[in-house]
């Protein structure tokens, strides 16, 4: 008998996790109100360069990121005012959980319930209300020769990860950065090649009917990357050279 009740009442749990969950989720795309999300910088390196440029971190240093939704909401008819609204948070010192490369579907799956855990207890320190979605930024420093590892952003836990660089040179292209993962946490999917970073035509190129179709001028936001060629692309340097195509804008809810 007992261990029939501790069943149902673990059921129970679930259910109301699964249900809180969709609710989030299915609030965080009807564009009716603003979403409020917060940015929490870590110093992804330990560098001192990291450190020194984290506390020179400004909430406006992410106005392009508000600007890009709104614009991007209204061309699709959505009139909801600062559809996201950020905030910077403290610095986070201690550094989320890695996945690894080689860990499989069982692996990934567990490594993002340990995200999400993660996330929560590191930021309810901080957080007298929660938001609507976390973005973990680490910064590294830029004078280092190292490859950036990949960002993240979780649907499920509405919860991003991004390593970034610790550089005023690299505000516009860490903002692209951000905004991708965001959308990821809104139900956006990637839209480029993982084996090249190439964005895949049509539906990662932000002018598919351009002709000639390259060089485009302009990168779809989770196609990453502005196509110059077939197999030549770049990040943009802002977010004012990047849009929402429509089949993102269809994935988010801003298509009808």
């Amino acid at each position: 008998m007992f261990k029939a009740v501790r069943i149902t009442v673990l059921l129970f749990i679930l259910l109301l996790v699964a249900v809180n969950t969709w609710l989030a989720q299915a609030r965080s795309t009807d564009w009716n109100n603003s979403l409020w999300v917060k940015i929490y910088p870590i110093n992804g390196d330990g560098s001192q360069a990291s450190d020194n440029y984290i506390k020179t971190l400004e909430p406006d240093d992410f106005d392009a990121i508000e600007s890009f939704i709104t614009r991007e909401a209204s061309r699709y008819g959505k009139s909801v005012h600062r559809p996201v609204r950020i905030e910077l948070g403290r610095q986070v010192k201690d550094q989320p959980p890695e996945i690894e490369q080689a860990s499989g579907v069982f692996g990934v799956m567990f490594w993002s319930l340990k995200m999400r855990w993660w996330a929560s207890r590191t930021a309810d320190a901080q957080d007298d209300i929660d938001p609507d979605v976390r973005i973990f930024v680490r910064y590294h420093d830029p004078e280092q020769q190292f490859a950036l590892e990949n960002s993240v952003g979780l649907q499920k836990g509405m919860v991003g990860v991004v390593n970034a660089y610790a550089s005023r040179r690299r505000t516009g292209s860490n903002n692209v950065i951000i905004a991708h993962e965001f959308l990821h946490t809104l139900g956006a999917t990637d839209k480029y090649d993982p084996a090249d970073g190439q964005p895949i035509a049509p539906d990662g190129l932000a002018e598919p009917d351009r002709r000639p179709l390259y060089p485009q001028r302009l990168a779809e936001i989770m196609g990453g990357r502005i196509a110059l060629a077939e197999n030549d692309a770049v990040i943009p340097k802002g977010l004012r050279f990047a849009v929402i195509g429509p089949l993102t804008a269809n994935e988010i809810r801003l298509l009808d």
